[in-house]
């Protein structure tokens, strides 16, 4: 078995793509702006994230009407400097809610939300198993 993506649902498809794109700087596959699909891609690393129009999935479910409450998702990546990452992204709009910190001895982490409320944790791996 193989990861092929973490597909999120979102409302608004145009600020999401805007922030993984312009403010996390992840890579568009295709550039579709709009939607209602993208997947991005970390510069290194094989999976990926897909954004996914939520009205678009309400309907293929046949749920329409159904709205989401709390988190439904967190997406996690890696960097190599957290700070400077942190920094980075924040400089482009982003507003951390946590971190940079510890989370055990081996990983510091940072956690922000996208513009429809999923969470998305930064992390820097200290130690690498061997």
């Amino acid at each position: 078995m193989e990861l092929a993506q973490v597909r999120l649902l979102v409302t608004d498809f145009a600020a999401c793509y805007r922030f993984y794109a312009d403010v996390l700087g992840l890579k568009p596959q295709s550039g579709a702006t709009e939607g209602p699909y993208e997947k991005f891609s970390p510069h290194a690393g094989s999976a990926g994230i897909a954004l996914q129009d939520r009205a678009m999935m309400a309907e293929i479910l046949d749920e329409l009407g159904d709205t989401v409450n709390g988190h439904r998702s967190l997406v996690v990546l890696r960097v190599e400097d957290l700070d400077a990452y942190c920094a980075q992204i924040t400089a482009r709009g982003a507003t951390l809610l946590h971190g940079p910190a510890p989370m055990t001895d081996r990983m510091r982490v940072a956690h922000l939300k996208d513009p429809e409320g999923n969470l998305v944790e930064l992390q820097e791996w200290l130690l690498l198993r061997g």
